[in-house]
């Protein structure tokens, strides 16, 4: 799905005919647990296209359109979730029904006590709040509390560790129905509630999940997530961010698990491996994106404060479009607010551009504003564009007017093919009625050619009607 490894890229062409690959197609994938990912022969390799450079192609249909959508996504996620292999799954809506709380709760028991007797050699007595927020097996785990602060603690553990550790614990997570654990091939042929995940802490993971579901899933939703940091040398060298719900094999390692520990200070201990240069190495990178997603899922507001300090001007411009997408996908107004300044006042054309995909995901209802605004302001005719595109897949009256007055208004003919490429990705009632008026109307000879290119396509009646006029007349 990716290519040989994941550098984040300016945001590809939505439109690069050819060069999509929905996320329900990888139903095989292989993950190496390698903290911040490298996904290999991926999507995002047939879609990094640089369409600065190139000819824009629009996609053969809506279809492509919405895979696109879902493979921006799968980008972030693949970086922050420790992947190398082949591709994961970013899951919006239509997950099936999970089991009652009740009927959950008595599965978990049992469960639980399988494990016990199953792994009662290699696991330690775990506290209650162990038993509660990790489900580690085959694991030597050593429960501590944090009383001296976490950053204190965890750092006194760090530089007594030769032989590769973890080092673990839990926070709340931020509202939503997030679900991040590994399951086989075999397990995504069950019934979601049925489903069991496991991710192993070392080798080889096979299909990691990030899945954002939508307000149609009725399964309970995590009430933590799981922070892990893999220590060897003195040195931290991943960090791994799963939620309550996903057991953990941590391949006989000794795990010490932190218990007790307060959100603020996790924040703080997690923002210290944010990059701060753009030169930093690759692994160092690899950190930096695990801890900005991990920052993202707490559910405590001092995460949008952090958040927000990572997008500011002189950090580098790769965090700051990882950190655009997280703000878009977790984090509520708070987010949308700091994603519309951004997108106004971001000095690069490729955050703004960013921004406008992060615009996209999020839920706040005033998002479709800022992207108007975008598509209507933008000193980029590339920026204007996304925009535009993006636009389309919100659908609705504002984003109807919004791509029409583009095709009337704006200086570029790029930008108004763009537009016009919009119109065909909003639903027929709103796109085809406007495309035909383009088509008839429009002064601009490559827009009323494009409008009756993506009207062809649309295997409309009126499309029909229309081209026989033209023809008869």
């Amino acid at each position: 799905m990716y290519p040989t490894h994941w550098d984040p890229e300016a945001t590809p062409n939505p439109s690069q005919e050819g060069n999509f690959r929905g996320a329900e197609e990888c139903l095989l994938p292989s993950w190496e647990g390698l903290g911040v990912g490298r996904l290999r022969e991926s999507l995002l390799s047939l879609l990094r296209m640089h369409w600065d450079h190139e000819p824009w192609k629009a996609p053969a249909s809506r279809s492509h359109s919405e895979r696109f959508a879902k493979s921006q996504a799968l980008g972030h996620c693949a970086a922050a979730f420790g992947v190398r292999g082949a591709c994961s799954r970013f899951r919006t809506r239509f997950m099936e029904r999970a089991l009652s709380r009740s009927m959950r709760s008595a599965a978990l028991i049992q469960f639980g006590l399988a494990l016990y007797a199953i792994f009662s050699v290699s696991l330690s007595a775990p506290s209650s709040a162990l038993a509660q927020e990790a489900r580690l097996v085959n694991a030597n785990v050593q429960s501590r509390a944090v009383a001296s602060g976490l950053a204190t603690g965890f750092r006194s553990l760090v530089k007594n560790q030769v032989e590769t550790v973890w080092i673990g614990y839990a926070v709340s997570a931020v509202e939503g129905r997030h679900h991040i654990c590994c399951y086989p091939s075999e397990e995504w042929r069950k019934p979601a509630s049925l489903r069991r995940g496991r991710c192993k802490l070392e080798g080889r993971d096979e299909g990691m999940n990030f899945n954002t579901n939508g307000d149609d899933d009725e399964r309970e939703s995590p009430d933590h997530i799981l922070v892990l940091f893999r220590v060897a040398d003195q040195t931290v060298g991943k960090i791994r961010v799963f939620t309550d719900d996903c057991e953990l094999d941590a391949g006989g390692l000794t795990v010490h698990w932190l218990i007790d520990v307060k959100p603020r200070e996790s924040i703080e201990l997690l923002a210290s491996f944010v990059e701060g240069t753009a030169d930093k190495s690759k692994i160092e990178r690899r950190k930096s994106e695990s801890a900005v997603a991990a920052i993202a899922l707490h559910a405590d507001p001092a995460a949008d404060d952090a958040l927000e300090k990572f997008v500011d001007a002189r950090r580098p411009e790769e965090l700051r479009k990882n950190t655009a997408f997280w703000l878009g996908n977790l984090r509520g107004q708070k987010g949308y607010e700091i994603l519309r300044r951004l997108v106004r006042e971001d000095p690069s054309d490729k955050v703004r551009e960013h921004c406008t995909f992060a615009l996209h995901v999020s839920k706040v209802p005033e998002a479709v504003n800022a992207m108007i605004e975008a598509a209507r302001e933008d000193k980029s005719a590339h920026v204007r564009g996304q925009a535009l595109f993006w636009l389309s897949q919100k659908a609705g009256e504002k984003a109807a007017k919004a791509i029409s007055d583009a095709i009337q208004d704006d200086p570029e003919t790029e930008v108004k093919k763009k537009a016009v490429f919009a119109l065909s990705q909003l639903p027929k009632d709103q796109g085809v009625p406007t495309l035909i008026r383009v088509a008839r109307t429009n002064r601009n000879k490559d827009v009323r050619k494009d409008a009756m290119f993506w009207l062809g396509q649309s295997n409309d009646p009126r499309a029909l009607a229309f081209f026989e006029e033209v023809l008869i007349h």
